[in-house]
């Protein structure tokens, strides 16, 4: 493709202006995020245009709009964890998925019903999602966000929270503040004094 082609005929570069049809309430959407990030609906798509694309295998992508409609906007984040992150499946093993929604979205049975109203497979493995909410600075912290940590494949992070989470607890789990111990073949997690 010869450079040429990026012009109009008559030599000069495209106006950049078009029209895009959209679903009405992805464009209200739209308008609420550019307003909550005080840039117009116009600079607002300019900017999320000009990302590069991310890359997904189609069941993330499918996981990721799947987590959407279950939690709306106040999703925060979506990790894959586990055996299939550690690639250690067994033949019985499913796909855990941890979706964060923001703090004031309660965590209750109503998240996952609306989940399993249409379950999927991931790479033939059904998928067990697992809501809950960023641990509060200073909380101590369970096992389960130590083994996220640990092998968690973070599949979308709306504004690097979740990944500064996760951040701070490898740091931990480096220093020693945090360890992995073992009794009766069980790993646990406990947090040093």
């Amino acid at each position: 493709m010869s450079d040429t082609n990026h012009y109009e005929k008559d030599g000069n570069l495209p106006s950049g202006r078009f029209v895009l049809r959209i679903d009405p309430a992805l464009h209200l959407t739209l308008r609420e995020m550019a307003q909550e990030e005080g840039l117009s609906l116009n600079d607002l798509c300019v900017r999320r245009l000009a990302i590069p694309e991310v890359s997904l295998p189609p069941e993330a992508r499918s996981a990721l709009a799947k987590a959407f409609d279950v939690v709306g906007k106040a999703l925060l984040g979506v990790v894959v964890f586990g055996s299939w992150a550690r690639q250690e499946l067994a033949a019985h093993s499913d796909l855990d998925l941890l979706i964060v929604p923001e703090e004031g979205v309660p965590i209750d049975r109503s998240l996952y019903r609306r989940w399993d109203q249409s379950p999927f497979a991931w790479e033939g493995r059904a998928v067990e999602p697992h809501f809950t909410h960023l641990p509060a600075a200073g909380a101590r912290i369970s096992g389960f966000w130590a083994e996220v940590a640990l092998d968690g494949l973070v599949l979308f992070d709306r504004d690097l929270s979740l990944s500064r989470s996760l951040a701070r607890l490898r740091r931990r789990i480096a220093s020693g503040d945090i360890t992995r111990r073992q009794i009766h073949g069980h790993f646990y997690w406990v947090e040093v004094a």
